[in-house]
């Protein structure tokens, strides 16, 4: 008995010291609001005002697995696991592939992290969602991805089939480098792509740079591509960018270069970021009204603040400004959105916030401001209210 009693304490020190060197950790967010938009068009020349509820106002509603391995000697293996839902409808989060939906379209990596950074391999965002946390991006989210955010990749856009390095913090500096491989056979460069990019922090001072270019695949490799996401309705635009990109298959699809700013001013944080995307549209379907997601050449800026009115309220403001040229269409189109709001948290974990933004659009189509809302005129008005949980 004494025995027994002795090898169950064994392995049970053993055990817990397997548990000690390895962790799996299950994380979320779940955020939502309910919106008021106006000036929405809907079918022919009809326009009328909206009401919805609409998941990931902010942060996109999610939930992912994050684990890392204690290998001896500094050395980590590490993954992460993340997928996308709509928690109004409890819907799977819509892929940003043409034709098919992804489980773990967020992020999909495993690799190695120690002294020397960390190597990760599969799908994930480029350099551009790191940095996004000195923008708008960070307070605002998904209410200003319609005015460029989305365009320039700070929104956090994914890239397939990809390798990354990141650098440890060197001095306040962090650098990486992305890969990703085209995967087809007989054309290196067909679908590949690849960024760089880094960041200074030093106390109040938050510095980033990122460039990404993309070459274009056998198919478009997302929907900058293409004139909207994949209905029953733009079948034909699908087919014909399909074969566009065939027929250019290596030739540069985008490029986008950023640049963000941030400073701490005691309880204000204010910022600033440039931005410059220039996309190789040329065989790619006609469309009718200019958008921004077709542009040729398109400059971003953007100003803001957040003020900590106190440990819990945050007083939010931006203005976001993009200028647009487009190829075979002789206007250069202008969208300015200007963003008010307050974020409360009632916990560490739970907030509550409320969003005004008016979107002007001149000489190019007015996309709505949130909840796939595409303006009928000039001027479109959003009210959203919501809440959002991160466990």
């Amino acid at each position: 008995m004494k025995k027994s009693l002795l090898a169950l304490a064994v392995l049970g020190a053993f055990a817990g010291a397997a548990q000690a060197q390895s962790s799996v950790t299950i994380y979320g967010i779940v955020d939502t609001g309910v919106a008021y938009i106006s000036k929405v068009q809907t079918t022919g020349t009809n326009t009328g005002s909206k009401f919805a509820v609409n998941s990931g106002t902010i942060q996109g509603s999610r939930i992912g697995f994050k684990g890392v391995e204690d290998l001896g000697g500094g050395l980590s293996a590490v993954f992460n696991l993340e997928t996308g839902f709509t928690n109004d409808d409890g819907g799977l989060q819509g892929s940003d592939q043409v034709t098919s939906s992804n489980l773990f379209r967020r992020k999909s990596v495993v690799g190695l992290a120690g002294g020397f950074g960390t190597v990760l391999l599969g799908r994930q965002t480029d350099f551009a969602d790191t940095i996004s946390a000195y923008t708008a991006v960070a307070d605002f989210g998904g209410l200003i991805q319609n005015s460029g955010s989305n365009l320039n990749r700070l929104q956090g856009t994914r890239t397939n089939n990809s390798v990354s390095y990141t650098t440890n913090n060197l001095g306040g500096f962090t650098g990486n480098l992305i890969y990703g491989f085209g995967e087809t056979a007989g054309q290196t460069s067909a679908g590949q792509a690849f960024g760089l990019g880094g960041k200074y922090e030093n106390g109040p001072l938050g510095l980033g740079i990122n460039y990404y270019q993309s070459k274009l695949g056998t198919t478009p490799s997302d929907t900058s591509l293409i004139t909207a996401a994949p209905t029953t309705t733009n079948a034909a635009a699908i087919t014909a960018a399909n074969a566009a990109a065939a027929a250019n298959a290596g030739s540069t699809a985008l490029k986008s270069l950023n640049v963000v700013a941030s400073y701490q001013f005691g309880p204000a944080r204010v910022y600033a970021n440039y931005s410059r995307v220039k996309q190789d549209l040329k065989g790619t379907p006609t469309v009718a009204t200019a958008t921004l997601a077709n542009a040729q050449k398109a400059d971003i800026y953007e100003i803001g603040t957040a003020y900590a009115l106190s440990p819990s309220l945050k007083l939010l403001a931006v203005v976001d400004h993009s200028r647009a040229s487009f190829n075979g269409v002789n206007t250069k189109g202008k969208l300015t959105q200007i963003s008010l709001g307050a974020d409360y948290w009632l916990s560490k974990r739970t907030d509550l916030y409320a969003f005004v933004s008016n979107m002007r659009a001149t000489d190019i189509q007015n996309p709505g401001i949130t909840g796939g809302a595409t303006g009928s005129d000039a001027s479109q008005t959003a009210i959203v209210t919501g809440i959002r949980h991160k466990f």
